[in-house]
């Protein structure tokens, strides 16, 4: 039998508003669909006011990057829950969503998938977490928690974790997971932080990870997006 590989990318995308202050949801496609990934996790993806409408037109998505939101949102205008969004090709099979509302100070959640890819299972996490650590601790507690509840299953975990440092503060998640930070991906114009991380059980191995650092991603948000490639055995 042999290994399934899969593309994952993180991008908190900040509504599609560059360092220029400008919104061009346009040139955040433009990244997406640089990344050439199976399933990107977005943060940010929704405005923050009122109804929470998507930041980027979801009928240009397809035709721009290839790729397709999966059914987090909880209403007709936005992309994500809580701003987190996935958007996977269109030969993933979607079986599932779970929507988290994640404790803590701020309004923060998680969306979960579980999907169909090359004839496997897996479930996709999709976070952003809080900006303080006890929060960030409660937040993955919580977390691990639902995801002990679920089936067992080949799991990635992805999103803006707001962790500055390289290897702490992620106890909370317990054993099960391996959280790899790509790179620097923050802030864009002068990368200092691995904030945006992709984790996975152990089923998957790391075979390549990296931060894209296009010209166009420079300017399209404040982070960087993030990938990994990922092999499931």
């Amino acid at each position: 039998m042999g290994y399934m590989k899969l593309r994952v990318a993180s991008y908190n995308i900040r509504k599609c508003v560059g360092l220029d202050l400008r919104r061009k949801p346009d040139r955040t496609l433009n990244v997406i669909a640089g990344l050439q990934s199976d399933i990107v996790v977005l943060q940010e993806a929704d405005k923050r006011l009122g109804p929470r409408p998507s930041s980027i037109p979801v009928q240009h998505i397809e035709d721009r990057t290839g790729l397709r939101p999966l059914p987090l949102a909880a209403n007709d205008v936005s992309v994500g829950w809580h701003g987190n969004a996935v958007l996977a090709s269109p030969d993933v099979v979607v079986k599932k969503v779970d929507r988290l509302h994640l404790p803590g100070f701020e309004p923060r959640g998680a969306g979960i998938a579980e999907v169909e890819i090359g004839g496997q299972t897996i479930r996709i996490v999709a976070t952003h977490l809080g900006l303080m650590r006890k929060h960030r601790a409660q937040q993955l507690h919580y977390l691990r928690q639902e995801l002990e509840a679920l089936p067992d299953l080949p799991t990635v975990i992805a999103g803006d974790m707001n962790e500055w440092s390289p290897n702490a503060g992620f106890e909370a998640l317990g054993t099960g997971f391996t959280l790899h930070s790509p790179g620097r991906s923050f802030h864009a114009s002068r990368p200092i932080a691995g904030l945006d991380r992709i984790g996975h059980c152990g089923s998957f191995s790391l075979y390549d990870a990296g931060v894209s650092e296009t010209p166009e991603a420079r300017r399209a948000s404040d982070h960087l997006p993030v990938w990994a490639d990922l092999t499931l055995n």
